[in-house]
């Protein structure tokens, strides 16, 4: 052998050694940091990760509460405040489209163990029906029964079942012990009915009974793997609608906004979480926004925005503080400062859970028993300061939006539901369309 062709052999024996070193070191590499393939133009892009996201809610009340208003006798059934051996059957809007869906049951106002014997859910055919093709019966981790503990909401387990924004799903669900009424929510938020016995697959209730609140079904996910914003409405009766549903509500109403106006891809949802007469500081009809909101606003799933319209109700409970045996302590009063402390804390309790939060001005409510001059000149004062925030996502003016231009202080009249305080169905569209929906984009 020459030495030019032992020095090629040479040369080839190094070259070989030295990819044996690379490759050894680059699986060593692979190892320690968890490297599973290399990257090619031919591997597949995985999918984005699937997330539940809300497409329905609503804020839940004490039913005992309830109970003690003046109107207390006529949410009992004729067979008692009992659902035991009855099947409770609910409509939920929804307002997102989606393949899989969870239902959430909640206890959060009962007392005692609350115990579901049977569950099923389906696409709504309108009232009390559903779709038999599209029945699922529900499973709380793999078994058939569920037995939720006092002060305690449960989620199903996931079901398969393609829904729409826009469509209703039909949640049914038969009680075999005692459930006495506990945790409920205002009748703006849906359509319930009770019937006898367990009627959980039946596609049509027999001699089915109107409630005149919902109960224990609060919440309906989808599973998704699209980017979605959801936005909670939080607020009082002007959030939530009138009690009968005539007027509509704005949330509603803007979730048709969005659906009719965004483009292919980019879903929002819109929950409603009002409650009617609902206080900021204090406890009342409902717990006051203070307390609630961690639950009823940022624990939905995949919550981003937030839009807080509050006040009323504390403003206008100064008219009545001196009422005997309703007298306000000084700590108690509703200032502007202290409302404005309260906007605040919900700003910051939001900004600690990443959500967006869009803050309302409080309407007007002249020619109602809320109204004075002093009440005036808080509400205003609020206003000011909500207009005036640089430290939020945004601000919605439902003031500016709502008032008459003849007397500012006042419901406009195309607006008036007729008690000068709640806005009508075209009232409810000017609080829909107030909203500017790129602050719901960012």
């Amino acid at each position: 052998m020459t030495l030019v062709s032992r020095w090629l052999v040479h040369l080839r024996h190094l070259r070989e050694l030295a990819l044996t070193h690379w490759l050894a070191a680059f699986c060593l590499a692979a190892l320690a940091f968890g490297v599973q393939a290399i990257p090619t133009a031919s591997t597949p892009k995985q999918p984005a990760e699937a997330h539940w996201v809300a497409s329905w809610a609503v804020a839940p009340l004490d039913f005992r509460e309830m109970a003690a208003s003046p109107s207390g006798p006529s949410y009992s059934l004729p067979g008692g405040n009992d659902l035991r051996g009855q099947t409770l059957r609910q409509q939920l809007e929804l307002s997102l489209d989606g393949e899989r869906i969870r239902i959430r049951f909640s206890n959060r106002f009962g007392k005692t163990p609350l115990r579901i014997a049977a569950a099923s859910a389906a696409r709504g055919t309108g009232a009390d029906a559903f779709s038999p093709a599209s029945l699922r019966m529900l499973r709380f981790g793999g078994r058939t029964s569920l037995t939720i503990a006092p002060g305690a909401d449960a989620w199903s387990d996931g079901v398969d079942l393609p829904v729409q924004a826009g469509q209703t799903v039909v949640v049914s669900a038969f009680f075999d012990r005692a459930t006495p009424f506990s945790t409920v929510s205002m009748p703006e938020s849906g359509t319930t009915w009770v019937a006898a016995g367990n009627a959980v697959t039946a596609a049509k209730l027999k001699n089915p009974t109107p409630m005149v609140l919902n109960q224990i079904m609060t919440g309906l996910d989808v599973l998704t793997t699209k980017p979605v914003r959801t936005v909670v409405a939080f607020g009082d009766s002007i959030t939530a609608g009138t009690s009968e549903g005539t007027f509509g509500a704005y949330p509603d109403m803007l979730a048709t906004r969005l659906r009719d106006t965004q483009p292919a891809g980019q879903d929002i949802a819109v929950l409603n979480a009002g409650i009617g007469g609902n206080r900021l500081l204090t406890d009342g009809i409902g717990p006051s926004g203070l307390s609630r909101f961690e639950l009823d606003a940022l624990r939905q799933s995949g919550v981003t925005h937030a839009i807080v319209l509050m006040g009323t109700n504390d403003i206008g409970r100064t008219v009545f503080a001196r009422v005997p045996g309703a007298e306000l302590t000084p700590r108690d009063w509703p200032t502007a400062e202290r409302l404005t402390e309260g906007l605040q804390q919900l700003i910051k309790q939001a900004r600690a859970k990443g959500v967006k939060v869009l803050l309302g001005t409080v309407p007007p409510f002249k020619n109602t028993p809320y109204w004075n001059g002093a009440n005036e000149a808080l509400r205003e004062a609020v206003n000011r300061w909500i207009r005036g925030r640089q430290d939020v996502d945004g601000v919605i003016d439902f003031d500016a939006a709502l008032r008459d231009p003849a007397d500012p202080q006042a419901l406009n009249p195309l607006f008036d539901s007729g008690d000068h305080l709640h806005p009508n169905k075209a009232g409810h569209a000017a609080m829909a369309a107030a909203v500017d929906l790129r602050e719901l984009m960012e």
